[in-house]
């Protein structure tokens, strides 16, 4: 009998994947990775209820339970990485690198020393020889988070949600009587739960007051630091960003770029602003789940999750960078994001847009 350790997050997805697991005949052990327990100002995180609902998630199932505590190894190399990147002026994914650091390598890692054959989570994808493809419901599909993970690990990794849709997911967590088959999916950052961006940025990053500047060179009000927003962003403009009171009832400002040494933001009215749109795609950091694609293999790309494919025309490859050519142009390319590439139902791996 194949043993299987499965995370447990304390949520529905993972949950029935445990579930499916024990009813496919393996030896299934749950684990609990603890990656971040501290509460903020303010903000309470959930950590201690996703532990208890996964401990008993596991009681129910009859399988045995352990955790993981993985903060160190998280807060080094995940909460420092999206730090660093939004001081640069990035907007960088933190659930992207979890993938790659902590579920994928740390979590597989400790698995396996711990008598493990494989690996499983609740993520919505398949893997097939190594190979990581789109899920059935493409409206879940996470493969745009799971691009960094490499084909050795996913050769050791099961996802039993793959060819499931959420509503079969939450009926299967009913007809078991599953203690989360109806709890709500957590929103805000993946460690910290419902805490935005910004809110949990601000725990760090000193607030500095600069200018915002429209599409005219107008200066139109104050921001409360560079760092905080993001390219495309609407909202948090005319509170946290104190745009005078009679620019708020006209059309809305969509920010289109920042200046981190000025501490400047630009904003603009005008959806049609070329700022606001690309059809070339610059990237860093590039990675090939399992090799980089053929000269005259179709391509796809897309740029955040749930966001539509484009056609990739061309992809080009220099000393240091990827460039991809599209077919039509992407709104708010945003630096730090991650541009993911696909071929039929295969994500091939993606890099950081600079």
């Amino acid at each position: 009998m194949k043993t299987v350790y499965v995370g447990l997050s304390g949520g529905v997805d993972s949950s029935v994947s445990a579930l499916l697991l024990k009813e496919q005949g393996f030896h299934v052990v749950g684990v609990y990775m603890k990656n971040w327990s501290q509460d903020l100002p303010g903000m309470k995180c959930p950590w201690k209820e996703d532990y208890q609902d996964a401990k008993r998630v596991a009681v129910q199932l009859g399988i045995e339970f352990k955790v993981y505590d993985f903060e160190k190894d998280y807060f080094d190399k995940v909460v420092k990485y999206m730090l660093q990147g939004y001081e640069t002026g990035f907007t960088p994914n933190p659930d992207i690198m979890c993938n790659q650091e902590i579920k994928f390598k740390l979590f597989l890692e400790t698995a396996l020393r711990g008598g493990a054959d494989y690996i499983a989570t609740g993520h919505y994808a398949k893997v097939k020889n190594g190979q990581l493809l789109t899920a059935k419901d493409g409206n879940k599909d996470q493969t745009y988070f799971l691009h960094r993970v490499d084909s050795t690990a996913l050769s050791k990794t099961l996802f039993p949600l793959g060819g499931l849709t959420k509503p079969e997911v939450r009926a299967l967590a009913k007809k078991a009587s599953l203690v989360t088959a109806d709890k709500k999916e957590s929103m805000g950052i993946c460690f910290v739960g419902k805490v935005s961006i910004k809110d949990f940025l601000k725990q760090y990053i000193k607030e500095t007051p600069g200018k915002i500047i429209d599409q005219k060179g107008l200066t139109l009000g104050e921001h409360d630091g560079a760092f905080f927003y993001t390219i495309g962003q609407r909202h948090g403009l005319g509170t946290g960003g104190r745009l005078p009171a009679g620019r708020q009832g006209g059309l809305p400002f969509y920010v289109v770029g920042k200046d981190i040494k000025k501490n400047e933001i630009h904003v603009t009215t005008d959806l049609q602003d070329n700022r606001l749109w690309n059809n070339q795609i610059k990237l860093t950091g590039i990675h090939w789940i399992n090799s980089q694609p053929q000269k005259d293999q179709e391509l796809f790309v897309r740029t955040r999750h749930r966001a539509k494919l484009i056609t990739v025309k061309k992809l080009n490859r220099s000393s240091n960078f990827w460039s991809a050519d599209l077919e039509e142009d992407v709104r708010a390319l945003t630096p730090g994001q991650s541009a993911v590439f696909y071929s039929d139902d295969q994500c091939l791996g993606g890099g950081i847009v600079v």
